[in-house]
């Protein structure tokens, strides 16, 4: 599945965009200015996601390389 796939699915199961995500993430301190914190790891995110939006492993996975800037919205 491409980034993108990954994006427009986490979207119609969630109704939450990217940068939605973006702005639950500051509001949880895994983020700050827009930056992923040292301190955040990748299973803190997933957990997070798998908690609250039942959203498998690469689904959430996809959210945090976009939250740690490995992707962007535009990546394929």
């Amino acid at each position: 599945m491409s980034f993108q796939g990954y994006l427009k699915t986490i979207k119609s199961k969630t109704g939450k965009d990217a940068a939605g995500f973006r702005k639950m993430a500051e509001e949880k301190g895994f983020t700050q200015n827009g930056e992923l914190k040292a301190s955040t790891k990748a299973g803190d995110i997933v957990q997070w996601l798998k908690d609250d939006f039942e959203l498998g492993h690469g689904h959430a996975m996809a959210i945090y390389a976009l939250l740690k800037g490995i992707k962007n919205e535009d990546s394929d």
